[in-house]
């Protein structure tokens, strides 16, 4: 008897079998029952008028990033950009289901080479505008050179329903630095897929933050290797989930050889009947003497109907190295709120002000004050329509 799965209608537009519960890294994230209906890809739209700078105008970085690249359902915009594109087709060596998903419906995305110290933020925004339902997928490519240092911001953002399928891939050359902050702002009958794939030289220096807040349904997977020694890299992220919105980041730290350090911190808000997962593993390969890597994952259920599953792994193959991993889970301290009660400040904006401190902690790993600010303004807006009252 054959006990392959009948196709979804789905699966029959994009042509592809979607990840499914059976697959261990995708128990809690079952895109063949979560995806109810077909996204067919390619679907070439055409945007209407002033549809692009209103969305591009939503970026929470419009103040902060002089040097920006806007894609629009896809395709590079030059009339919207500020710094020309100059993208190739990249293959990859990645197999898994978002990459490979990826490298068959890329259109366009952004072909970056940073050379010496590039002190403006680069932001890069990816805009799907009110259309039928289809799948847009974009190729990201970021080269950072030897002693080189940059900021670069990825903003995804849109309206309708769509699924977004995105895929960066970064090198960062020795002794160089760079920073990356992603903000996912889909519009909230989408989906979103996405992969950054991260190799990081000797001596370097990489910093990595992402807040998860659009997209009724968000799977993100990060893979991040250390191919030479003395790298720090700190890897940070942000949920702040409503409603039914369903999130699962999925990271893997693999330290290649020795002397290296890495953190991961993420911190998350779910109110409603909001699902966050979180799925970190540290691979200290043999060798990798003298590695310094730790993760961590803490939730805050605003409601008793939201839930957080996290799955912490560590893989060590050498015997002199400090890792370690750590995972909570829980509603806001009584005792907090009844002291900042009792100094005369409102139940509901006390409850605001906790939540704010739980959420900055991931805030503090951003180099640059100017995006660091405009994350805690967009966390403190969301947190005055969401926070829970009484």
């Amino acid at each position: 008897m054959s006990t392959a799965l009948a196709k979804t209608a789905a699966e029959e537009a994009l042509g592809f079998q979607l990840p499914h519960r059976r697959m261990e890294d995708w128990r809690w994230t079952d895109l063949r029952q979560m995806i109810d209906k077909p996204y067919p890809p390619r679907q070439k739209v055409q945007a209407k008028a002033g549809e692009v700078e209103r969305l591009v105008g939503a970026s929470i970085f419009a103040s902060v990033a002089a040097t920006r690249m806007v894609f629009v359902n896809g395709e590079y915009d030059a009339a919207h950009s500020r710094l020309a594109n100059a993208w190739v087709e990249s293959k990859s060596e990645l197999s898994d289901p978002i990459n490979l998903m990826n490298v068959a419906f890329a259109t366009d995305g952004a072909r970056l080479r940073i050379e010496g110290n590039v002190d403006t933020p680069i932001e890069l925004i990816f805009v799907s505008t009110d259309a039928a339902p289809r799948t847009v997928a974009t190729r990201n490519v970021i080269e950072v050179a030897d002693d080189a240092s940059a900021t670069i911001v990825e903003t995804h953002l849109g309206e309708g329903s769509y699924l977004a399928n995105s895929v960066t891939e970064i090198r960062v050359g020795n002794n160089a630095r760079l920073d990356r902050v992603k903000v996912e702002l889909e519009s909230h009958d989408a989906v979103h897929l996405a992969h950054c794939h991260v190799i990081v030289g000797h001596s370097v220096t990489f910093r990595d933050f992402t807040l998860t807040t659009g997209a009724k349904l968000n799977r993100q997977d990060g893979t991040f290797r250390f191919i030479g020694e003395f790298a720090d890299a700190k890897v940070s992220g942000a949920y702040l989930l409503a409603g039914k919105q369903h999130a699962d980041t999925r990271l893997v730290v693999d330290h290649e050889v020795a002397n290296c350090a890495s953190r991961e911190l993420f911190k998350c808000v779910m109110d409603d009947h909001a699902r966050g997962i979180f799925q970190g593993k540290v691979i200290v390969r043999p060798g990798a003497q003298k590695t310094d890597g730790k993760q961590s994952s803490h939730a805050l259920l605003l409601s008793e109907t939201a839930e957080f599953d996290a799955k912490p792994e560590l893989e060590i193959y050498a015997d002199d190295v400090a890792c370690g991993h750590g995972a909570t889970s829980g509603d806001l301290n009584h005792d907090h709120v009844f002291y900042l009660k009792s100094r005369g400040i409102p139940e509901a904006e006390a409850k605001a002000l906790l939540i704010a401190a739980f959420v900055g902690e991931a805030f503090d790993m951003i180099h640059h004050d100017g995006i660091k600010a405009a994350l805690e303004e967009f966390a403190a807006r969301w947190l005055t329509e969401h926070r829970r009252k009484g």
